[in-house]
């Protein structure tokens, strides 16, 4: 039997949901977290449609095989067409990027000076520009020629095309799939059994971020588009959108005399490991053991296992890193849980085992491998939700880890991105190559003074894609709006920047599919993680007792509690609020270190 013919008969087993039904309204189960379980396990069932006539379970059921497919299919599209643009001559590509890029030709006339006619034929050497992400990334941080940036800028953001047929279908397909459930529509059924509780709520607080954020995000632009005058003359018009990141990257540099590869130097992959063994025996005491892997336990070479022991408490879990890029590997990076953990019985625990997957790049001897500071801040995001499993302590595996609601999900990941970014901690491990030079201090004032120069366009971008994810699966019209008009419109309404006609850049973006209407989680996310990091960890970020605290207060009990329960636990007030039935994050903690709003 297949793994999703084996969910499906689980998920419509009326034997199972029946049996979960009695435990749950007989009230026998004594402990608070079973009667949680037994909850949340019926509501499980019912989300799949069990209690609903056949009919409508049949045609739920078919949805939901529709939408796995559809999903599928955007991805596999976005996988097949990235896109591709021709450039001749060669010369209006910088050499530094010429790595990635593949050399084409073409032939051309030359014209004899006495007839003007074309006396021979040579071939001009140029490039095709594959505008997958990364490379369309790179090119327009790099690219002078403003018609090359604007070229790939329209097409990496005008494919597939094949996804807004996709799209659509799988936003009609969810709709009905809601419906059917009893709901208006289905961000209203993604988002209810969350904090936010319901699209409303969602729509509130990301209007009263997107007002708070406006005048500095304008502040911001109007910088941009005064340096690119400066720079090119009066005559060189608008700032357009393909401008963003050359502009802001050369102010950055020109303001902080950064240079990547020299930040680079100081995060070689393996002090960067060692980095995170230093944080958790700092925060809890804790030490990782690389043991040795099984026959057949691991599914490449490249896989590390490592154990995290506490002195006291004995052996807490299992990490796999599997870090470096390799050809047919999944894209990008993540944390999985391999296995939850559960009480067995009362001196028994079954110990959780996570994964760590990122897709670091570099030399092929993976000792030289180095990370720019983002990666590096992504290796500590995904740890955070390793962590979040490793350190869980639930009863239930329904509970363990990361199995929380949606909107504090990201919690754990986006506070220890801070400690990427603190001095105190960089110190710790952050060494130079081949000198083995500590980071100096001013490098990374730098570093963060960089971060910072444009922080409220980048909050009004994630704004912007939290808006666009919840009216793409809010209350339909009829007939169905045209996606890329919603996304036009929102983007006039909430940004700055301009929306360029033909391009529909929500057919790459793929969080429409894994966070339909929950892209805003990311959010509410960052400003928890501010309230936390300025309450409880910017004071002594590696202390024994913040780390306490931290375990103590949210980290091992994952879904076991209720989410506000656990957070006015952990900091006290100035957290969150509760607004229409719903939990919205306080942004006073955010807005202070952003210095958005009056007063700063």
């Amino acid at each position: 039997m297949r793994i999703n013919e084996y969910l499906h008969y689980l998920n419509t087993n009326h034997v199972l949901y029946d049996a979960v039904r009695k435990a749950e309204q007989e009230g026998n189960l004594l402990m608070d977290e079973a009667q949680r379980a037994a909850r949340y396990l019926r509501v499980d069932f019912e989300r799949g449609g069990i209690h609903l006539s056949a009919d409508k379970l049949d045609r739920v059921n078919q949805l939901n095989i529709e939408i796995s497919q559809l999903c599928r299919e955007f991805n596999e599209n976005i996988s097949i067409d990235p896109g591709s643009v021709d450039i001749f001559p060669l010369s209006r590509i910088p050499k530094s990027l010429h790595h990635l890029l593949k050399p084409i030709y073409r032939s051309t006339s030359v014209l004899s000076k006495e007839s003007l006619r074309p006396r021979d034929t040579m071939k001009e050497k140029g490039f095709q520009i594959t505008t997958d992400p990364h490379t369309l990334s790179s090119v327009l941080q790099w690219a002078s020629d403003d018609e090359v940036r604007k070229m790939v800028y329209v097409q990496g953001n005008s494919v597939p095309h094949a996804n807004l047929g996709v799209l659509d279908k799988l936003i009609a397909a969810r709709h009905e799939l809601a419906q059917i459930m009893g709901c208006r529509s289905y961000a209203e059924f993604a988002v209810k059994p969350n904090m936010a509780s319901s699209p409303a709520v969602v729509m509130s607080f990301l209007h009263e971020i997107s007002k708070m954020v406006q005048p500095k995000a304008d502040e911001e632009f109007k910088k941009i588009r005064d340096f690119k005058r400066e720079r090119c003359g009066i005559k060189c018009g608008d700032l357009e959108p393909w401008d963003e990141v050359y502009y802001t990257a050369m102010m950055k540099s020109s303001t902080y005399n950064l240079d990547s590869s020299v930040v680079a130097s100081y995060f070689p992959l393996i002090q960067c490991i060692e980095g995170l063994k230093v944080l958790v025996e700092s925060l809890f005491g804790a030490t990782f053991h690389s043991i040795p892997l099984a026959p057949g336990e691991s599914w490449h070479d490249d896989v590390l296992k490592l154990s995290l022991h506490h002195p006291e408490e004995g052996d807490l879990g299992y990490l796999y890193l599997d870090l470096y890029s390799r050809k047919g590997k999944y894209p990008g990076c993540a944390h999985f849980a391999i296995k939850g953990g559960r009480r067995i019985s009362e001196t028994d625990y079954q110990l959780p085992v996570v994964a760590l997957v990122c897709n670091f790049s570099g030399s092929q001897n993976p000792s030289t491998v180095r990370l720019n500071h983002w990666e590096l801040e992504t290796l500590f995001h995904e740890f955070g939700h390793a962590l979040h499993s490793l350190l869980s302590r639930t009863d239930y595996q329904h509970f363990s880890g990361t199995r929380v609601v949606l909107d504090l999900a990201e919690t754990p990941s986006n506070l220890f991105e801070y400690f990427a970014w603190d001095y105190r901690v960089l110190k710790t491990f952050a060494r130079h190559y081949s000198t083995g030079e500590i980071i100096p201090e001013k490098l990374v004032e730098s570093m963060q003074g960089a971060r910072k120069m444009f922080a409220a366009t980048e909050l009004q971008r994630q704004i912007f894609y939290a808006l666009i994810d919840q009216t793409l699966f809010g209350e339909q019209q009829v007939p169905p709006r045209d996606t890329s008009s919603i996304v036009a419109d929102l983007k006039r309404q909430h940004t700055c920047w301009k929306h360029v006609e033909g391009t529909h850049w929500q057919t790459r973006f793929n969080h429409l599919l894994n966070y339909g209407a929950g892209y805003y989680s990311y959010l509410y996310a960052k400003c928890f993680a501010a309230t936390m990091w300025q309450k409880l960890c910017r004071e002594d970020p590696l202390s024994l007792s913040t780390g306490t605290a931290l375990r103590k207060g949210l980290l091992q009990h994952g879904g076991a509690r209720e989410a506000d329960s656990l957070l006015n636990g952990l900091v006290g007030e100035g957290i969150l609020r509760y607004c229409d039935g719903g939990i919205v994050p306080d942004i006073t903690s955010l807005c202070e270190e952003m210095k958005l709003g009056e007063g700063f």
